[in-house]
């Protein structure tokens, strides 16, 4: 007996849901190791020129002259330590108080010696009395009272190793570096990048995180402990400024 095309059908929607938890897996299973960035990648030292023939003479153009060296980073590809000692506090309150209050009242005016009335029949409920003048009065008052206050507070302490990109035409230092951790259920990244000052870098090859000029430092985690602390984009959805209520 032919076979069905049914069952057909229903094998190869079977197959189709297997490869998709097979490609949600492999996805999930991706993001719990860091990427590293080719911004943040190590640079390599540059080759050293061939000596030239020797001229007869002690000093020969062209050829870097240090008559003292010590340990501290100052070319390209050469290894600075970075101490982060980031620390930041900010505080911020605001109050708003608003009132307005607006009153008018017109009397009925006279003309010639007597006060206009108008007779109402006493069906229509504008008044006690069937007998209504001119007299008009209006009033309004609004209140608003705002109260916020904010408060932020972000400590990062640690060391990380980075490599020289650049030396500026002053001397300054353009160093980047990255450093990555694979822990039990996540993995944790440092990048950072920025300009040193040659005059800062102290005699072990360290400088502070505060001595870098346009620094840009990141910490991030992936995995399953930083997913756990990620509110769901519907939870986003309903502290978020799109929800009207």
């Amino acid at each position: 007996m032919p076979n069905s095309p049914l069952p057909r059908r229903l094998c190869t929607s079977e197959h189709r849901i297997g490869l998709l938890v097979l490609a949600v897996a492999l996805l999930v299973g991706c993001n719990s190791v860091p990427t590293r960035d080719p911004e943040f990648r190590a640079i390599r030292p540059r080759a050293v020129p061939p000596p030239r023939p020797a001229a007869g003479a002690l000093y020969q153009p062209g050829y870097e002259l240090v008559l003292f060296e010590d340990i501290r980073a100052r070319r390209i590809g050469d290894i600075l330590h970075v101490r982060l000692d980031e620390s930041t506090d900010a505080s911020k309150n605001s109050e708003t108080t608003l009132d307005k209050s607006h009153s008018t009242d017109i009397a009925n005016p006279t003309i010639f010696g007597a006060n206009p009335q108008f007779n109402l029949p006493s069906a229509v409920p504008l008044s006690s009395s069937s007998n209504l003048g001119l007299r008009t009065a209006l009033s309004s008052k609004n209140a608003f009272s705002g109260d916020s206050k904010s408060t932020q507070s972000n400590s990062l302490k640690g060391t990380i190793a980075v490599t020289v990109a650049e030396v500026l035409p002053n001397g300054d230092l353009v160093v980047q570096g990255e450093k990555l951790f694979t822990l039990n259920q996540g993995s944790e990244h440092i990048r950072i990048s920025g300009i040193v000052r040659s005059a800062d870098i102290e005699p072990d090859d360290t400088v502070s995180s505060t001595r870098i000029a346009n620094a840009r430092v990141i910490y991030a985690g992936e995995g399953a402990t930083a997913d756990a602390n990620v509110i769901g984009w519907l939870g986003r959805f309903f502290i978020s400024a799109l929800f009207p209520f």
